[in-house]
């Protein structure tokens, strides 16, 4: 017989699950004491940033770059490469897998969301949500106010115009805006 899954198995299986669950209830406090001391740095203390950031999330590449505040759920799902930079305001709800390649730029209040809720009213009074994974390419720019939504990808060389709301995949190579998000153009 199988062993049940873990609450934190079902969210990265993109499962229904609680986020209340002790394990999670954890991971998140130990998260938001490293946002504390991370979003409290000042430009000064880049090399303190950078150890921050290698102590909170999954993985990051060399040269990072966030500006504070930054605010994420866990932190230890979020994988950035080399030379990523987010400007004020980034929020990454990293209930599922967010990998994001490298050169990746993002403007200020760039919104990532792996997480979301059951659209069936009943199932969401059960206090379950619901999370999917996030890729976004190399060389990606993604312009300020931009939502990136959950089982997206973003293609490599890609730019995502301000405010847009990506809802579904965007392939490589494009300029593409608005809300939902649709390809422009090719680059």
């Amino acid at each position: 017989m199988a062993a049940e899954k873990s609450e934190r198995e079902k969210m990265l299986a993109g499962e229904l699950y609680l986020a209340s669950d002790p394990e999670l209830a954890a991971a998140s406090r130990r998260a938001q004491r490293l946002l504390r001391l991370y979003c409290q740095t000042t430009i000064d203390e880049r090399e303190r940033r950078t150890q921050l950031l290698q102590a909170l999330l999954g993985k990051v590449g060399e040269t990072p770059q966030i500006v504070p505040p930054f605010h994420c759920d866990y932190g230890s799902h979020i994988a950035i490469g080399d030379r990523f930079y987010m400007n004020y305001g980034g929020v990454i709800l990293d209930c599922n897998s967010v990998e994001i390649g490298d050169d990746v730029l993002c403007g200020p209040y760039v919104q990532i969301y792996a997480a979301y809720h059951p659209t069936d009213p009943a199932v969401r009074l059960t206090g379950r949500e619901l999370a999917g994974p996030i890729r976004i390419g190399n060389n990606v720019w993604i312009g300020g106010g931009a939502i990136i939504c959950p089982n997206v990808t973003i293609g490599d060389n890609t730019t995502i115009g301000a405010g847009s709301v990506v809802t579904q995949d965007i392939p490589a190579n494009v300029v593409a805006v608005g809300n939902p998000c649709q390809v422009l153009r090719s680059v």
